[in-house]
């Protein structure tokens, strides 16, 4: 089971960017799936996006044409850009990994978006 550690949440205006960074302390290349999840204050934890190890990604409809996931297994990190932010957006952000037997979690990032 590897570490992860999240960095890059804070605060942004409605319309900026962030970027969220994953690093794991171990190898990330037979991480069949990894990805991020949200929860945002008096709701439940929702997928945001996904991405398999061949590059398949997967997102929220909620924000589509937004975020854009990715991985870097040589760096063993991967990363949710997130554009047009809205407000809505706001929440505590876990990215997750899928190794052969165990999901691994970050211990979250917090994003807060202001109107």
């Amino acid at each position: 089971q590897v570490q992860l550690v999240e960095s890059g949440g804070g605060l942004a205006q409605a319309g900026g960017s962030l970027r969220l960074s994953c690093a794991a302390s171990g190898s990330i290349a037979s991480m069949n799936f990894m990805g991020w999840y949200r929860q945002a204050p008096g709701k439940q934890r929702e997928l945001v996006a996904r991405i398999t190890s061949g590059g398949s990604t997967d997102y929220a409809d909620s924000v589509k044409g937004r975020f854009t996931i990715s991985r870097d297994n040589a760096k063993n990190t991967e990363y949710l850009q997130m554009n047009s932010l809205k407000p809505e957006d706001t929440g505590v952000y876990f990215c997750y990994a899928d190794g052969r037997l165990l999901r691994s979690w970050g211990q979250g990032t917090q994003v807060t978006v202001s109107s």
